[in-house]
């Protein structure tokens, strides 16, 4: 695998609103999941040959030495420019001796993946479990291993994803959806959003966080589109959106306060949380839980 330099890894959050995350940790650069509609192409990110994945050099001496500068442990998040469980994980393993340092020094962790390889490291998320909280965020944005193939084609397909949610919640582990993003026109059809949240709750998921919409930035956009143009052809889904959306940064589905009564109301009924200060309230609580029985 190729390497490039890195300084650090794990970095302090501005804030932890973001699921309860106090720092960051990106091991590899890049993804090969080649989702159409992924805001990590934009070009103020300048991760050039973003489909090529790297790894950072030295990453797990330099992971150890942040973890030992923190004056302070926390939640570290890990998957928000690239997938932790990419592919070259399964050989590397790279994220799972990481997540070992996390709990070694005493710090949770906050995983986003589409990689159903997750599931292999549910002994290392159990152990940290003792000492700090845990939380595995899987994004499934629709329930069509169809469709996930042309938006998503070379992420694990959303049936497998489904069954790494389950084994995950039988595990113990607190773990949830990120429906996002919810593709304007691709979709937001109510009735398969809301088959996504009955087989989430099936699977044991205690949550399902939504962006029912899309961002659009420079390169992002003319990707979409392009991709648009190739896997959905004579459809006129690039003209839709330019004519609908414009430059336009975030751009909703449309009938999204619709969409959005029907979403929480089926949660509600489902039992599946879904604003943020309940889901971090909410796996908090099941460490603090999980920490009384070894006090």
């Amino acid at each position: 695998m190729e390497l490039i330099p890195a300084k650090t890894i794990v970095t302090r959050n501005q804030t932890s609103e973001w699921f309860g995350s106090d720092y960051t940790m990106n091991i590899y650069r890049g993804c090969c999941h080649g989702c159409i509609y992924c805001d990590s192409r934009s070009d103020c990110y300048r991760i050039e040959d973003f489909g090529r994945v790297r790894a950072k050099a030295d990453a797990l001496r330099i992971i150890r030495d942040d973890l030992r500068r923190k004056v302070k442990t926390g939640v570290v998040a890990t998957g928000s420019m690239s997938d932790p469980y990419n592919p070259f994980e399964a050989k590397e393993q790279l994220t799972r001796h990481a997540l070992e340092l996390l709990d070694a020094y005493g710090f949770g962790a906050a995983i986003a993946t589409k990689g159903t390889l997750v599931t292999r490291d549910t002994d290392i998320l159990q152990s940290i479990r003792e000492r700090a909280p845990v939380l595995v965020k899987l994004t499934i944005t629709c329930t069509s291993d169809a469709l996930a193939a042309k938006i998503e084609p070379g992420a694990p397909p959303p049936s497998e994803r489904f069954m790494a949610l389950e084994k995950l919640a039988k595990a113990g582990v607190f773990c949830g959806v990120l429906l996002m993003p919810v593709l304007p026109f691709l979709e937001d059809n109510e009735a398969d959003v809301l088959e996504l949240l009955r087989r989430a709750a099936a699977c044991g998921a205690r949550f399902v966080y939504p962006a029912l919409g899309m961002t659009m930035r420079a390169g992002q956009r003319e990707w979409f589109y392009q991709k648009l143009e190739e896997y959905f052809p004579g459809k006129g889904l690039a003209a839709r959106y330019e004519s609908r959306y414009g430059g336009r940064y975030y751009c909703a589905v449309p009938q999204a306060d619709r969409l959005w009564r029907s979403f929480t109301a089926a949660c509600s009924r489902l039992g599946l949380l879904y604003q943020m200060p309940e889901i971090i309230r909410a796996y908090q609580q099941g460490y603090a839980a999980q920490l009384s029985l070894f006090s």
